[in-house]
């Protein structure tokens, strides 16, 4: 838990942004040159999370433990119009604490903002999270306005163009986005209703690689490609500087069908990398009598691929209300690298405004997921492997369960609290462990 110092040392902090957090982001409605760098953005967002004790017959290496503590993400968000069509955006983040559980001990881990635990001693300094460049090339003459907001520069932007973004940057920036369920900072907390889990995306711990992605978009419709760089090792910091043996492509179908609101996209992917192979980690740790582990055996250039299908449907309040829905897979056959340590995922919720009971600015959210695993990874798991993320030592395989439901209450115009339960079946797909359940509340100032 953390000490009443460090919770005082974040009070402060949000109350030195709440007071000059305004007066700067004012300070760039000046009539400067266009590509002079603007202040897209700032925020503080804090989760205190309580997971309290849940029953545990016996634990591993990786087993979720009950604990309580606390994460606090700090942000500035800067962007530049260099020239027509071209844009520069710069993210800086500075992360502090740690989520329950050291984050692992699940597939569906419960805190977005909580780094995995593991062999990289990230620290708690200031960091670049995104540096890269947008190029826009319209296709016709029809314009529509963009709004600011973190990584996007206020203006009119071509309805139907090409778009082109280049440098350090997350692949789930472009790929598998939704409206009710992609922020953690102001939506579901659980990594189950921000990303489709089944999706390894390429990315060091903190969430970010190196990449490309094109597209060519329409009012209808959207085309997108993109190609990032793997970390070394799972969950690694480093990112392989051996590009064309480890690397991840995306290509997803947006289609929004002209008359209706609904959104449908569809995501298929492929990992290279330096990856364990799960069956033959088990078949080693026969052969010498020992405990399997799939890094032991890694070998460059081992592929993943999978596929996705992600829905969201307004239904009301201007599309404040509407339901989301996910489905994920992929072939499980090479170790989780990046993202989760799930092959199997589905997932529906919905979001309401609070425009029907006259708070106009608060959302409610309430959703459900199921994850299972790959023949293999499960095999893996119960000889008493260990993954990133998971490890009880031994398993009595079931698929896990997550319900979520977040209150969240606007407070003025920059500051938003929101209480969020969770409820976890089988955590760790284990069903001699758990039901968990997980109370959080967060803080989020914001301009």
């Amino acid at each position: 838990m953390q000490s009443s110092k460090a919770y005082t040392k974040t009070a402060i902090a949000m109350l030195l942004l709440g007071v000059a957090g305004p007066a700067l982001f004012a300070q760039t409605e000046t009539a400067d040159p266009s590509w002079m760098p603007k202040v897209l953005g700032m925020q503080y967002n804090g989760i205190a999370q309580d997971l309290p004790p849940f029953s545990s017959p016996y634990q591993g290496q990786n087993s979720l433990r009950d604990s309580h503590n606390m994460t606090s993400v700090y942000g500035a968000y800067m962007g530049s119009q260099i020239a027509p069509g071209l844009q520069a955006y710069m993210d800086i983040e500075m992360i502090r604490g740690g989520g329950v559980g050291k984050g692992i001990g699940l597939g569906g881990y419960t805190n977005g903002d909580a780094l995995h635990s593991g062999s990289s001693d990230l620290g708690q300094d200031p960091y670049v999270a995104r540096l890269y460049l947008r190029y826009l090339y319209p296709l016709s003459g029809e314009t529509s306005a963009a709004l600011r907001a973190q990584d996007q520069l206020p203006g009119n932007e071509p309805a139907s163009g090409v778009e082109f973004k280049a440098g350090r940057m997350s692949a789930s920036d472009t790929f598998d986005q939704n409206r009710y369920a992609n922020n953690t900072r102001t939506q579901f907390m659980n990594y189950d209703f921000i990303n489709n889990v089944a999706w390894d995306y390429a990315a060091d711990t903190r969430g970010y690689s190196y990449g490309v992605t094109a597209a060519l978009y329409h009012p209808e419709w959207r085309l997108a490609f993109g190609a990032f760089a793997m970390p070394k090792y799972a969950n690694g910091m480093t990112i392989d500087d051996a590009f064309l043996a480890a690397n991840e492509t995306d290509l997803e179908l947006t289609l929004k069908p002209a008359g209706h609101d609904t959104v449908v996209r569809a995501l298929a992917y492929l990992n290279q990398a330096r990856m364990g192979n799960y069956d033959d980690a088990v078949a080693l740790a026969q052969l010498a009598n020992t405990t399997p582990d799939v890094v032991a055996n890694d070998s460059p250039g081992r592929t993943k691929y999978g596929f996705g299908l992600n829905v969201e449907q307004p239904l009301a309040d201007n599309g404040e209300t509407g339901l989301f829905g996910r489905i994920g897979w992929n072939d499980g056959h090479n170790e989780s690298f990046v993202y989760a340590e799930a092959d199997r995922h589905a997932s529906v919720g919905m979001q309401l405004c609070g425009a029907r009971w006259h708070r106009d600015a608060d959302r409610v959210g309430i959703a459900y997921a199921v994850d299972g695993l790959s023949s293999e990874h499960k095999a893996y798991l119960a000889a008493g492997g260990s993954g990133f993320m998971l490890g009880d030592g031994q398993l009595n395989y079931a698929v896990e369960q997550v319900a979520e439901v977040y209150y969240r209450v606007q407070l003025g115009s920059y500051i938003q609290i929101t209480p969020d339960f969770q409820f976890i079946i089988n955590p760790g797909y284990n069903s001699d462990r758990g039901p968990a359940q997980a109370y959080a509340l967060r803080a989020r100032v914001s301009f």
